[in-house]
């Protein structure tokens, strides 16, 4: 099952490429950012409040404008194609990335926040979005999931690829290399990814820029109210929508806050941040290329999400309780099997769903997990803090993570009242607005 899903990927050889070298790119930042924005905010201390705040608050930003932008950014790919919307997306984080690389004293880590706000808010999901909904177009039905967990796979082994490079690469280097990586993406996405919506051509009608305006937003409107018709028309889409919610407004406050967790309780740096990263990585290539596309016709994407999530529980727990240094690599070896939430929810979505509207409904349920990430912040980072500080009620500082494991348990319990139907594209029709869909190329 594992070569013939392999078989599968040939078509998506050219969108695969950029995005492991994006996702190299920007995981080999991530460990030594936690020590840039706090060396940078706070010198000489191991715990920076105004870099936890700061990162809430980006987050926050960030999900209220992907409520808007990522379903949108999901009805322009299916209307305008999915080769523009990829390149737009994936050279947004380049600007952010070479202020760091080009200095890193207070100002300019102000200056990149701002940045990486706006391209989190273009490119944060959107990516993998209009990515999955590239492979629905030219990858049959019921090998989906196979070919879903193939690509959540190079994702990870990209993330790992990117923690050793962050591992043995000089921090002075890393920003450097970074940017040369991501500057090849959209390269390359040009050069060679094959377009698979065919636009329909337009008739040019001379109006007033107010009448396009107005058309614009009219259409946008039809386009969205349309979208949320494909979901709640659907109970299997307003399961994983639920089911979504939950997860990200759990494990998105989790990831918020946990690299500030981990250096203020233990004392981790650079190196015990890859480190613990890397395990995840390892134990979740094999889990998503082997495992998975063996399990999935055994036992099918419902089951292998209630398990996925209920990893998702004893990894937030144990991080909430870990009482010795050797702990956080226990809990981070559950990734290995709560990585498998994401290709399932994206499987169970794309079987509910017609072709020509799978960058519509991926995208709603990802503007429902921005709402779950713009909330989540507004918990964790005060709470984090407080229980950081020396100030705190009691001792337990990963009580925030504790709390935020109460909605893995909620997300669990909708997960385990699913139902899988699939797509009624015929009586949807019937019942909404008529909006005119792209054609997919043959082959």
């Amino acid at each position: 099952m594992g070569l013939k899903s392999v078989r599968e990927l040939k078509p998506l050889v050219h969108l695969l490429i950029p995005l492991c070298v994006h996702w190299i790119a920007e995981e080999m930042t991530v460990s030594v950012l936690v020590d840039v924005t706090t060396s940078a905010l706070c010198p000489g201390h191991s715990t920076c409040p105004e870099a936890i705040y700061l990162t809430g608050l980006q987050q926050t930003v960030v999900g209220v404008f992907k409520m808007v932008v990522l379903p949108l950014l999901g009805q322009l790919a299916d209307e305008y194609g999915r080769k523009p919307l990829l390149l737009v997306t994936i050279s947004t984080t380049i600007p952010s990335f070479a202020l760091l690389a080009w200095n890193k004293s207070r100002e300019v880590v102000y200056a990149y926040y701002v940045l990486r706000t706006i391209s989190f808010i273009i490119s944060q999901g959107s990516i993998f979005c209009i990515s999955v909904a590239y492979a629905a177009d030219v990858v049959d039905e019921s090998k989906r999931a196979a070919v879903f967990s193939w690509i959540t796979g190079l994702f990870s082994a990209s993330h790992f690829l990117g923690n050793v490079l962050a591992r043995f690469l000089p921090e002075n280097y890393i920003f450097e290399v970074s940017i040369a990586l991501l500057i090849f993406c959209p390269v390359y996405i040009q050069l060679f990814l094959v377009e698979t919506v065919r636009l329909a051509p337009e008739q040019e009608v001379t109006s007033s820029p107010l009448t396009k305006v107005f058309k614009v937003c009219h259409d946008r409107y039809k386009s969205m109210k349309y979208a949320t018709t494909i979901v709640t028309s659907s109970p299997t889409l307003k399961g994983i929508s639920l089911i979504s919610f939950f997860y990200e407004l759990g494990m998105s406050g989790i990831s918020s806050v946990l690299l500030y967790y981990l250096k203020s309780a233990f004392g981790f740096n650079k190196n015990q941040f890859s480190e613990i990263l890397m395990v995840v990585g390892i134990g979740s290539i094999f889990s998503q290329i082997f495992v998975l596309p063996l399990l999935n016709p055994m036992l099918g994407e419902k089951v292998i999400l209630c398990v996925a999530l209920l990893s998702s529980l004893a990894y937030a727990l144990l991080y909430g309780f870990a009482w010795a240094s050797w702990v956080p690599y226990l809990s981070a070896s559950f990734g290995v099997i709560y990585v498998l939430v994401k290709p399932s929810t994206y499987a169970i979505i794309s079987k509910a769903t017609s072709s020509n509207n799978q960058g519509k409904a991926q995208g709603f349920v990802g503007g429902v997990q921005a709402i779950a990430s713009l909330l989540s912040p507004i918990a964790m980072s005060p709470l984090t803090s407080w229980f950081l500080s020396s100030n705190a009620p009691f001792n337990c500082k990963g009580f925030s993570i504790i709390c935020a494991s109460l909605c893995i348990v909620i997300s669990f319990y909708f997960a385990c009242l699913l139902k899988q139907e699939a797509p009624s594209s015929n009586k949807l029709e019937n019942n909404v607005e008529n909006i005119e869909a792209p054609l997919l190329l043959d082959g």
